[in-house]
Order: structure tokens, then C-alpha cells, then sequence
């Protein structure tokens, strides 16, 4: 049943054609000619940069953020709500909702202008003004009626032809030159950048025809593969958008005098080839697409709020978020769509809500913006996008957008904040039991709190997470001996999680040996002060190994967060100091610790080579540790042209089904390791599994295995044994197993 939906959903020119139709609209039409008379050719190249400095950023944020959670139905509105949580989410959603819904009505009105020379003539004949309703509310009745009865189907049918008019149009204005009259007074009048004191206004009005770039989004829910259509159609419909805005404005300013952009709102009309007749089509064509696009996307957004409860009592949630069992189509929610539609486009004029809808677009955009930087800053595991953006690029974009609010209209933006809060403590109120505004920073406060800590340790100077990380901690007499300890305890703590390393002295606890730890403290900070090292060190005295193990698992981690993993360490030609390590695993397990033994070797660290993952068949609760673990060291600046290679076991009759296996959890994890760096060893009885391991991770950066713990009670230390002719190992074993998100 699945893959039957799966097909017959639609690809990445919807996505595209539904964004482009939408930023070509009405603005490109009737408002652009008099934005390039207003402030010249430089100010309105400005307005275009300017107002993709905020577009661009948001369409690169929706971009990375559908390839790293699959995107379902409510576009915008679900990746919010699933970044930010549902409350904040909601509260966004609906302000997006009524952005969408009266969108409908004022691109419906703006298509009553292309009906201007029909007023006009009733004007002279009758003298009196047609009211513009007499065309918009049936045009709005019309546009009702086909998305009633056809749905998201017909709507997109429709897209392509109101596309194929658009492109018509814009080849046409292009093609036209203004006669020779008109070139002799235009001159370079319009080739200049003036009246700067009214840019922000100029700007203001122009600003929604870039708003578009994001209503392709809101047919996630329709879409075979939203991972890639939404990334795909968004960033090329934007870019689009922006170049042909570029064209125009010049066009505008080399063919029409500065009275004539200024007084003529369908100036582009007197030098198109063709002008009085496409134009005018052109005009209707986008403001249509741009209204069916609105009209399409809107009750997506409603219903996507209702399923998730957003609104007061369970009916009014059912009502809103049904689904017509025959199309699929969420007719509740085009109904009230339409109607709201309805009541603006009776109003007949909504240029007294226009900025509003852009401040809410606004703080749509800027949201968007602010979840991926967010989430770069917070560098959880589980965000591994196959799109990736920058995080000073989503930064600008959320800066830029609260930014700008305030420049076009200080009073409208302080409003819209008020509006949203308002809206924000009644969810809030409501859904007590969902994540709120301390959704938005959880992460970001960790990976901050981490940053400040190592920060204040080196200049001198107790939440749990959802998603597990690693909070590492390693105890070791060897600090001024051995440096490649240190090296993996660098790299587990670099990005997602947190190291602790405590350099153990054995002593009675004194004034002298106190101050002899800390002075070596002091080396050891100083040693280790390098660059891309987030690991915190301190020292522990205590009389013995084990009781400085009870110490350290009992104390809590700087973090915030508890330690959950404890490091070992030893050297692979000095065996005998295994039994040291066995003998303290078990005091481990009283505090649920994943316990790792690292076995370095004096083999040089050749990190090109790779991390090897073995996989035995009796590794179930070790492996997605093992994997993680891997994927994490990776992170690290000093593996960055590494790779990570898994090798399994299987006897020859399972070989196949165990490769799918691997190939499904490396796809679903969105793990970076290409399909033919699995590997999967047959096994038989002849040869030991030791024997393939020294023989195929022979070169290895680095392997990592797994061990058992009713194996290490039964074979004790032994099973650490024979691997000598590889390099450094991490044995690895898992309290319980570890999910991957």
C-alpha cells in the first residue's frame, strides 16, 4: 500500500513550478516598475540582493533540514514544529497559516487588475466604478470550485500551463524594445541609485515577491521523496527567481522613462512585443499560479496543525484535520481556507495587511534559519543531513530577517512578536505536557556549557540528554608516557560528546601531594592546549587503581550530563597490565558504564588508512556502539580524508541477508560509509576470527572490536590476546544497545 502512495505522489517539478510561479507574480507585474522608478537600477539590483540575502539562507536551512528528517505533510510548518518542538511549532504554524490563507485573497485581487481597461470603460459608459469584486469574488468562487472538486492534482495541472503562459510572457518582455520616441527621453535617468531615504518602503512592498521560494515545501506531504525534491525544487526555483529578478530590473530601467515607471503600474506593457495582450495574460497567469499555489499549500498547513492537536478541543482538531477518504484531499481545511480567502477578498483591498503577511514570513524564514544554525551549534549525532549548509550562512539569515522586520516597519514587527507570544502562552497552557520554548536551545545550551567549561579550565579563571552521547571518561597513571590515549579521548570528546581525563596518582591525599597534582595539571594543560582539543583533564589521587576507579564513576561529569563510558588503557606489549584492567570492570557495571579498552600499539597513527568496525554474529549489543563510535571519531579534524570500513562475519549461506542488513542500517542512519566499504567475511571453521582480523586490519588507523562480558569471565584477559600485527585497538562493550537515530 505503501509503495502504491509512493508512487503516485508527485516528483521535483511541482516543488519547483509552484515556488517560481508564486515569487514571478504579482509584485514582478505591477510593482516592480515602480520600485526601479523609485530608487534606480542600483537600488532595485539592492532590493533583489538584499532580498535574497534573506531568501537564499532559507532555502539552503529547508534544504539541509528535509535531507536530515523525512518531511512529512505541513511543509514549513512540520520542520519547525519537529526542530522546535510542537508548541513553538504551532505557534509559528498558525501565523504561517493565516499568512498562506490571505495570500490566496491578495493575489486573487491583484488579478483584477489585469482587468483595468474593462473598469475603465465602464467608467466612461456608465459613469460610476465597477467595484473590483465584481470580477475577484468570482474569480475566488472559480479558483474554489477547482480545488474543491479537482484537489492538488488539478492545481498542479493547472501550475504548468499558468507556468507556460508566464514563460510566454517573459520571453515577450524581453523581446520588446520601446519605440524610438521613448528611447530618445529615457536616456540614463533610470541608471542610479536615489531616494535612499525611501529604499526600506520601496523594499517593503517588494519583499513578498520573493516570499514564494518556500510554497513548494507545502506539498511534502504529496511528494515521493521529499528528501530530494524539496532541496532540489526550493534552491533552483530561488535562484531562478533571482536571476530573471536581476534581468528585469534592468530591462525596466533601459525601457521605460522614470514617469512612466512611476504613474504606469503595467508600464512593461508599452515596449513588450506584444505587451497589450501578453502582459496583461502574463499578469494573470502568475497572480493565478501564485493564488492556486497559496490555495494548495494553506489547508496543508491547517490540517498538519489540527493532526498534531494545535487548536482548543479534540472535534475541532478531527474537524480541521480530516482527510477525504476518495482524493486524499484535506477538504475541511480548504474550506475554511477558502472562506477566510473569502472575507479579505470582499474587503477588496488588503495593502493594510500586506507588511503584516511579510512579518510573518518573516519570522517563518527567520525561524527556519535559526533551527539549522541551531542545530550546527548544537552538533547532535543524530543531525547528519545529506545537504549540508554553513552555519554562519543560517546565522545571517535569521539576523538579516529579524533585522529587516524592523526596518520596514518597527510598530508592525513589535506587534507580530506580541501576536506570536500571545499566540505561544495559550498553546503553551494548553499542551503543558509538550516541549516548549526550552526545546529551542536544548542542545545548543549543551554544546555551549561544554565550550564555556574547557574555556574557563585552560585560562584558570543535570539534564540528561534525549539522544545518547558519549560522556567519556578515562583514568591513567601513563599520562606523560603515552600520548595516543589522549588522542582518542580528544576525538570522542571533539564534537558530540565529553571527555574527562584524570591523570591518577597514587597517594594518600596531602598538602604535599596536592600540590604536586597540580603542578602536574598544569603540564599536562599545557601539553594538551592545542587546537581542536575540547577534552578536560584534571588529576585524582587516591591510594589505589581501584579506588580510584570507585572515584571517578561516582563522580559527576562538569558537563551537565552523567559519564556513561569509561576508557581503559594499556599497552600492547605490556599484556600483564590487562589483568588490572579485568580486575576493575565489574566495580564499572554497578555505575551502567559502557566500558572500552584501548590497546595502542607503537605502530604511527596513519589516519588515511581508516577505522575498522568488526561485526561478530554474537555482537548484537556492541554493534551500533561500535558504529557510532567510529562515525564520532571521525568528526575529528585529524581523520578528515579518512574513512570508516565494516567488516562482519556470517557463515557462507547468510551472506547476503547479512549485507542487506549492514546496507539498510548504514541508509537509514544516514551514516557516512559508502555501501562498498562493508565487507562481509565468510566464516568456516578452519580459521579463527582473530586470524582474518590481524590479516585484513593489518594497516588500520585504527580497529575497533567488541567483547562480551560472559567471555571476559570465562577466558578472562586472554581474550584481548593475538592481535599483534595490528596497530591501535578499541574494544568496545555496550551496557545495552544503542539506538541509531
Amino acid at each position: 500500500m505503501s509503495e502504491q502512495i509512493k508512487k503516485q505522489g508527485f516528483g521535483t517539478s511541482p516543488v519547483f513550478f509552484t515556488a517560481i510561479s508564486t515569487i514571478l507574480g504579482a509584485i514582478l507585474f505591477l510593482r516592480f516598475g515602480y520600485a526601479v522608478g523609485s530608487v534606480g537600477f542600483w537600488g532595485g539590483i539592492l532590493i533583489v540582493l538584499l532580498g535574497h540575502l534573506i531568501t537564499i539562507p532559507t532555502a539552503l536551512a529547508i534544504s539541509e533540514i528535509a535531507t536530515n528528517t523525512r518531511v512529512e505533510g505541513g511543509g514549513e510548518y512540520f520542520i519547525i514544529s519537529r526542530s522546535f518542538g510542537l508548541n513553538i511549532g504551532a505557534t509559528i504554524g498558525v501565523a504561517l497559516y493565516f499568512s498562506q490563507a490571505i495570500s490566496v485573497a491578495f493575489y486573487v485581487i491583484a488579478f483584477t487588475e489585469t482587468f483595468e481597461p474593462l473598469f475603465r470603460w465602464w467608467l466612461n459608459t456608465f459613469e460610476w466604478e465597477l467595484p473590483r469584486q465584481a470580477i475577484s469574488l468570482p474569480m475566488m468562487a472559480a479558483l474554489a470550485v477547482l480545488i474543491l472538486k479537482k484537489g492538488a492534482s488539478m492545481g498542479v495541472k493547472a501550475l504548468y500551463i499558468v507556468v507556460a503562459i508566464l514563460a510566454v510572457s517573459l520571453i515577450a518582455l524581453f523581446a520588446g524594445s520601446p519605440s524610438e520616441e521613448a528611447t530618445s527621453l529615457i536616456g540614463n535617468e533610470n541608471f542610479g541609485f536615489f531616494n535612499s531615504d525611501q529604499f526600506f518602503t520601496v523594499f517593503a512592498i517588494c519583499f513578498p515577491a520573493f516570499t514564494g521560494m518556500t510554497a513548494g515545501v507545502g506539498l511534502s506531504g504529496e511528494l515521493r521523496n521529499p528528501g530530494k525534491s524539496i532541496p532540489t525544487g526550493t534552491l533552483w526555483g530561488t535562484i531562478a527567481g533571482m536571476v530573471i529578478y536581476l534581468f528585469i530590473v534592468w530591462k525596466l530601467a533601459a525601457s521605460a522613462t522614470q514617469i512612466d515607471l512611476l504613474e504606469d503600474q503595467l508600464v512593461m506593457a508599452q515596449f513588450a512585443l506584444g505587451g497589450v495582450i501578453l502582459i496583461p495574460l502574463g499578469l494573470a497567469a502568475s497572480t493565478m499560479s501564485s493564488a492556486l499555489g497559496s490555495i494548495i499549500v494553506a489547508p496543508r498547513t491547517l490540517q498538519a496543525l489540527a493532526i498534531d492537536q494545535a487548536f482548543p478541543g479534540k472535534k475541532l482538531n478531527s474537524f480541521l484535520g480530516r482527510t477525504n477518504a476518495q482524493t486524499q484531499e484535506p477538504k475541511n481545511a480548504t474550506i475554511i481556507s477558502i472562506l477566510i480567502a473569502f472575507v479579505f477578498v470582499a474587503m477588496g483591498n488588503v495593502d493594510a495587511v500586506a507588511e503584516i503577511i511579510s512579518m510573518f514570513f518573516m519570522i517563518t524564514y527567520g525561524s527556519l534559519c535559526l533551527i539549522s544554525f541551531l542545530n550546527h551549534f548544537g552538533s547532535t549525532p543524530s543531525y547528519r543531513p545529506r545537504f549540508k549548509s554553513k552555519w554562519y550562512v543560517s546565522l545571517a539569515g535569521f539576523l538579516l530577517s529579524v533585522w529587516m522586520m524592523f526596518q520596514i516597519n518597527a510598530f508592525y514587527t513589535i506587534m507580530s512578536y506580541i501576536i506570536i507570544t500571545l499566540i505561544y502562552l495559550y498553546i503553551n497552557n494548553y499542551h503543558k505536557d509538550r516541549n516548549g520554548f526550552e526545546a529551542i536551545f536544548k542542545e545548543a545550551i549543551f554544546q555551549l556549557n561544554r565550550k564555556l567549561q574547557v574555556y574557563m579550565q585552560r585560562n584558570k579563571d543535570s539534564h540528561k540528554n534525549d539522544e545518547w552521547r558519549p560522556a567519556a571518561v578515562c583514568v591513567s597513571p601513563n599520562s606523560f608516557e603515552r600520548e595516543k590515549v589522549f588522542d582518542l579521548m580528544k576525538w570522542i570528546s571533539y564534537k558530540h560528546g565529553f571527555g574527562t581525563y584524570f591523570h591518577f596518582i597514587e597517594d594518600y591525599f596531602s598538602r604535599q601531594s596536592y600540590d604536586h597534582s597540580h603542578r602536574l595539571l598544569d603540564q599536562l594543560i599545557l601539553e594538551h592546549k592545542e587546537k581542536n582539543n575540547s577534552l578536560y583533564i584534571d588529576t585524582m589521587i587516591s591510594p589505589s587503581y581501584t579506588t580510584a576507579i570507585a572515584q571517578t564513576i561516582q563522580s559527576p561529569s562538569i558537563s551537565g550530563m552523567e559519564n556513561n563510558m569509561i576508557i581503559f588503557e594499556f599497552e600492547k606489549s605490556k599484556p600483564e597490565e590487562l589483568t588490572r584492567i579485568v580486575d576493575n570492570i565489574n566495580l564499572t557495571r554497578a555505575g551502567d558504564y559502557d566500558v572500552c579498552i584501548f590497546g595502542q600499539s607503537n605502530k604511527p597513527i596513519k589516519h588515511k588508512n581508516g577505522i575498522h568496525v568488526w561485526i561478530k554474529p554474537v555482537d548484537l549489543l556492541n554493534a551500533n556502539l561500535m558504529i557510532l563510535l567510529g562515525y564520532i571519531i571521525l568528526s575529528h579534524p585529524d581523520w578528515k580524508k579518512s574513512h570508516i570500513k565494516i567488516f562482519s562475519f556470517s557463515p557462507s549461506p547468510h551472506i547476503e541477508e547479512a549485507r542487506k542488513e549492514l546496507n539498510e542500517l548504514v541508509k537509514s542512519g544516514r551514516l557516512p560509509i559508502t555501501l562498498s566499504n562493508i565487507e562481509i567475511i565468510p566464516l568456516n571453521d578452519d580459521t579463527s576470527t582473530t586470524t582474518l582480523i590481524n590479516e585484513y586490519s593489518a594497516d588500520a588507523a585504527l580497529t575497533i572490536l567488541g567483547f562480551r562480558e560472559e567471555k571476559l569471565k570465562h577466558n578472562g584477559p586472554a581474550i584481548f590476546d593475538g592481535y599483534d600485527q595490528i596497530g591501535d585497538i578499541l574494544f568496545v562493550n555496550s551496557i545495552k544497545m544503542k539506538n541509531i537515530k
